[in-house]
């Protein structure tokens, strides 16, 4: 596993809440990173953590590569990729992202 790989492990093991996109939580830098974070809003999240992808290349790159997903924003919830802004979109109005942030 390289170094970014690595670093990317750790943050998604160690956030029970991970959402890689692109600004911050606070300023997100594009409508689908500014839609995962109000997703997450909706749902009460507590804990968000976030990582601005746009500081780190190689981050930028690496999590596309580690879940095997070419967009950003990226959520992992508890360790496991959970999707980007669309499949968060689609959970949330199913209810089935609500009960996934609950859990654990």
């Amino acid at each position: 596993m390289s170094d970014v790989q690595q670093r990317i492990d750790d943050l998604v093991k160690t956030h029970r809440v991970m959402l890689f996109m692109k600004g911050t939580a606070q300023f997100p830098m594009c409508g689908f990173s500014g839609r995962a974070v109000q997703i997450l809003k909706a749902c009460g999240v507590q804990d968000l953590s976030t990582f601005n992808v746009l500081e780190d290349e190689g981050v930028r790159q690496g999590i596309k590569e580690y879940a095997n997903w070419p967009t950003i924003p990226q959520l992992y919830v508890n360790g496991e990729f959970v999707g980007g802004s669309d499949i968060m979109m689609e959970m949330y109005e199913s209810g089935e992202l609500q009960q996934l942030l609950t859990q654990g």
